[in-house]
């Protein structure tokens, strides 16, 4: 399903649905962060997606980043929570979903990388060439705030 954020855009549609959302910033030993170029919107970003009903948060975020990425993981911290409602996300069904995402930081305890239909490549990038790839601003955040190591977690 294609997707299309829209950011502070004052023509972007009303809201229509929140969805419980997680995503990690996986580091490596290496310092290099777990990314995926995704399949819906053709843009960089860390794994992850939508609470299922019957899993917590930190389930879901294992779940994802393993399901997107092959990558085990065990979360380490909160980067932060994302709920802006000045960002919504349209999918081609018509749904219009505020964004609600909580971002953990997390390390990677096994697997090896792996595709999946969200993901059409799985890396893990130095931070230093993080602007050479296609990132939507408010996932940057995310990835910035993640990098910084700030003493407490976002809360925006």
């Amino acid at each position: 399903m294609a997707r299309r954020d829209y950011y502070n855009d004052p023509a972007a549609p009303p809201a229509n649905s929140v969805v419980p959302a997680a995503a990690a910033a996986v580091m490596n030993e290496r310092g290099e962060l777990l990314l995926i170029h995704r399949t819906d919107n053709d843009l960089w970003a860390l794994p992850g997606g939508g609470l299922d009903i019957g899993e917590s948060i930190a389930q879901t975020v294992v779940r994802e980043v393993r399901e997107e990425t092959g990558i085990e993981v065990e979360i380490t911290g909160l980067v932060g929570l994302y709920t802006n409602p000045r960002h919504v996300i349209g999918y081609d069904d018509g749904e219009v979903r505020q964004q609600f995402s909580i971002c953990f930081a997390a390390r990677p305890t096994g697997g090896e990388l792996t595709t999946s239909p969200e993901s059409s490549e799985v890396d893990w990038v130095d931070p230093e060439r993080l602007d050479e790839l296609a990132i939507h601003q408010s996932m940057r955040l995310r990835i910035d705030h993640a990098l910084a190591g700030m003493p407490s977690p976002y809360i925006g």
